[in-house]
């Protein structure tokens, strides 16, 4: 283990795990591709889509570290981590012992993810327990989103006015769910008392996505050919052109129907957006830097051949409705935004040094990861520099000190996960 202990107080280079979910983008156009080929020096196979890269500790997707002896034993993050568990600084050891807390990634989506929610820690407990070979881990799972690119997802239920909204102009549903579910969805008040509003839209939700295959089959067949002949005449609403877009992607889904009862947020780059336990989403498309708890839990009800926990997702949501908070970060000086959440196990920070500057970047009692998404740059550890490029990830343990420069010729932009400033601070 001596040389998995060295270098405590140093960045060190990490290669990160790539998944291939058949929703990530393709090949070269998937971001995450582009990335991965420069931090493993493997080629892209052209055929694959290349959805999630992971950096972080979770057993479902190991980051590596780089000894420097291609002869050496590939090390995990996290081995390194428990031989050096100092290296997450005092703070962090005492609330989560000797681990990452946070699971920091990057998404390429071609086609919409699933319906999901994320449990808190008492239900992830639970299914964790009685259904392992499902939840993998005990933990929750807050994330939040940064668009990289133009990025958009179904995020919360829509309010009252626009769920009353649906029932009139969206006739199909109100075929599914059937009066009775619509009248107490019609009757939702906005001064109502929270559990009444909840209950009847708890009620609503679970009708439509436990309606029947068949029922579903024949709402979706209807609404296409409505839609079909009313953008004819009219231009449709964002909200009935996604509706058709899905349909195409997950023919026969109920997803497609429950489209209509969450918000649909269009993400700018460097616009952000958090997701509490409990929040139903589904990001659409674009590109993506994510970072959340470290859990690989999901429970999902719509939009996706993997298996639906429905039950579950209807019984656990919080059911608030309105609009989601849009984040677009605090500046810290002219080169760094950060993006807190209110959660305590993370927060991302961006940093773009134009050509020819550079920062010093002061230790903090916490550790961070960082990934170069464009562009070139050095870093310098007291005496040592070393070359930083498009692809490079660093494990920076807590109170190191090191000073990133920018290339001559070139700008660069990285991303930082850590632990919440408010939380260690």
């Amino acid at each position: 283990m001596a040389a998995v202990v060295a270098e405590e107080r140093r960045p060190l280079r990490l290669r990160f795990s790539v998944q291939n979910y058949d929703w990530g983008r393709v090949g070269e156009e998937s971001a995450v591709a582009r990335l991965y080929v420069r931090n493993s020096e493997e080629e892209i196979d052209g055929r694959k889509p290349y959805a999630e890269l992971w950096m972080g500790t979770h057993d479902s997707g190991h980051s590596f570290v780089e000894i420097g002896r291609p002869e050496a034993e590939p090390v995990t993050l996290k081995s390194w981590i428990a031989a050096n568990p100092s290296a997450l600084g005092e703070k962090a050891v005492k609330r989560w012992g000797n681990d990452l807390p946070f699971l920091f990634k990057i998404l390429s989506v071609a086609k919409a993810l699933s319906i999901q929610a994320h449990p808190d820690k008492e239900l992830a407990g639970v299914l964790h327990k009685t259904r392992p070979e499902l939840y993998k881990d005990a933990n929750h799972k807050p994330e939040m989103a940064i668009a990289l690119t133009d990025f958009t997802a179904l995020c919360g239920f829509v309010s009252v006015k626009e769920l009353k909204d649906v029932f009139i102009n969206v006739p199909e549903i109100l075929e599914l769910v059937g009066n009775e579910s619509a009248a107490m969805a019609m009757n939702i008040k906005d001064h109502y008392g929270q559990e009444e509003g909840k209950a009847a839209l708890r009620t609503v939700f679970t009708t439509l996505v436990t309606a029947s295959k068949a029922a579903v089959s024949e709402a979706l067949k209807k609404l296409k050919i409505r839609l079909d002949m009313e953008q004819k005449t009219r231009r449709l609403t964002e909200k009935e052109e996604l509706a058709l877009l899905l349909e195409k992607q997950y023919p026969d889904d109920v997803g497609v129907m429950a489209t209509f009862f969450f918000n649909y947020v269009n993400l700018s780059p460097g616009e952000a957006l958090y997701i509490g336990a409990n929040e139903p989403h589904a990001y659409v498309s674009g590109d993506c830097v994510e970072c959340m708890a470290s859990s690989d839990n999901v429970v999902r009800a719509g939009l996706t051949p993997k298996y639906r926990d429905v039950q579950t997702l209807c019984s656990m949501l919080t059911y608030k409705q309105g609009f989601p908070q849009i984040l677009r970060g605090n500046s810290l000086n002219k080169y760094v935004t950060r993006y807190t959440p209110p959660f305590d196990e993370f927060e991302v920070d961006h940093i773009f040094l134009p050509s020819e500057e550079s920062i010093m970047l002061s230790g903090i009692p916490g550790p961070s990861i960082f990934i170069v998404v464009t562009g070139e740059g050095r870093l310098q550890v007291n005496s040592v520099i070393e070359d930083l490029f498009e692809g490079n990830v660093l494990f920076v343990p807590a109170n190191c000190e090191f000073c990133l420069c920018s290339g001559s010729n070139r700008p660069i932009e990285l991303y930082r996960a850590g632990i919440n400033s408010k939380f260690l601070f």
